[in-house]
């Protein structure tokens, strides 16, 4: 699948991966550094550049707590979970200067909302797709909301079992999406996840249980697990990435820095040109390797002319310029048409 296109009602089914360079909250609040993300980026080949859209007052309670790795990468472990996502909100204004500096580095600008005013401002902005973050894939209003824009649709899977996905993929359909539309993002929302957790087997599972594309959400620690997942089918690749993983912050500690997000860049295009077609053929590349490591039949011994062909005075040699090895059976009590010494490759002539 390749990117997706804000003039079409879905993505494509070309093989080049969609990749999207997850900032998400990396930018700690400030329009400078959510700038700079979009740059490396771009820099690093990414197809989009995707952000968090949210109004938090909207999205969480005064007394929801953060999650463990939230309160061991974000500051004061004593800080409310709305207290810290608060510091991370990007004004309406800020998000339209995010979306002009992406067209000017020439990569698509995306963002997850998560409440139904933030919805409506990448409505507005002229996204190309709508995400549905694993954390909303029970919140079924929202999922009404995210169908009714139209709009090719990825929804992150952490946390669920496939009869929640298949629930979620229902309410999308009824409130007016297209099954053909939508990707399934196989996930662990575990911040890093632990190798151990990964399953990436279940993404074919989600291919088959659903009939959809599908890709994968990863925030494992490396480059080597998205790769993977490319080599195993997905159409979609999402990863977060920082300007520098000790910052402050909830997400930094988990996502690349610029240099690894260029690695794993250039190591999916490396894998989708090794996955090639289907078909099994000598390739342009090893044509000429044929006549070397091949094997051609031979006189083991000097042959008189009118001499019988057998096991004891033929034999197979390189290169395989002559007559094949295979048709051995097709040589052996054959008279030979004329005198051969030794190594001489025998005449296809003196085979039926």
């Amino acid at each position: 699948m390749a990117r997706y296109d804000s003039a079409v009602s879905a993505p494509s089914t070309s093989p080049r991966t969609l990749i999207i360079a997850e900032a998400g909250v990396n930018h700690n609040g400030s329009l400078d550094l959510a700038r700079q993300l979009i740059e490396r980026a771009a820099e690093a080949g990414a197809d989009y550049v995707k952000f968090q859209t949210f109004i938090a007052e909207k999205v969480i309670s005064a007394s929801a707590p953060k999650a463990a790795y939230q309160k061991a990468n974000a500051g004061d472990p004593a800080e409310t979970q709305l207290e810290m996502v608060k510091k991370l909100e990007l004004s309406a204004a800020d998000h339209r200067a995010l979306v002009q500096h992406a067209a000017l580095h020439g990569i698509r600008f995306a963002s997850t909302a998560f409440d139904s005013q933030s919805f409506d401002l990448l409505g507005e902005l002229g996204v190309d797709f709508m995400k549905v973050p694993s954390g909303e894939v029970t919140n079924l209003p929202f999922l009404r909301r995210i169908a009714s824009a139209r709009l090719p649709i990825i929804m992150s899977t952490g946390m669920c079992d496939l009869e929640e996905i298949g629930a979620a993929l229902g309410a999308l359909e009824t409130a007016g999406a297209r099954r053909d539309s939508i990707t399934l993002l196989h996930c662990n929302t575990q911040y890093p996840t632990p190798i151990e957790d990964v399953n990436l087997r279940a993404m074919a599972t989600l291919r088959e249980a659903f009939g959809v594309p599908v890709g994968y959400s990863d925030h494992t620690l490396g480059i080597e697990v998205p790769i993977a997942a490319v080599a195993l089918g997905a159409t979609v690749i999402e990863k977060h990435f920082t300007l520098d993983s000790t910052l402050e912050g909830p997400d930094h500690s988990a996502s690349l820095e610029p240099d690894e997000l260029t690695a794993m860049v250039r190591g999916i295009r490396r894998i989708e040109l090794a996955l090639g077609g289907s078909e099994k053929r000598a390739t342009p590349s090893e044509i000429d390797n044929r006549a070397i490591a091949r094997r051609s039949l031979v006189a083991r011994v000097p042959i008189r002319e009118g001499e019988e062909l057998t096991e004891a005075n033929l034999g197979a040699k390189r290169p395989g310029t002559g007559v094949s090895p295979m048709r051995w059976d097709e040589a052996i009590g054959r008279r030979a048409g004329r005198s051969y010494g030794i190594d001489e490759p025998i005449d296809a002539s003196d085979l039926p």
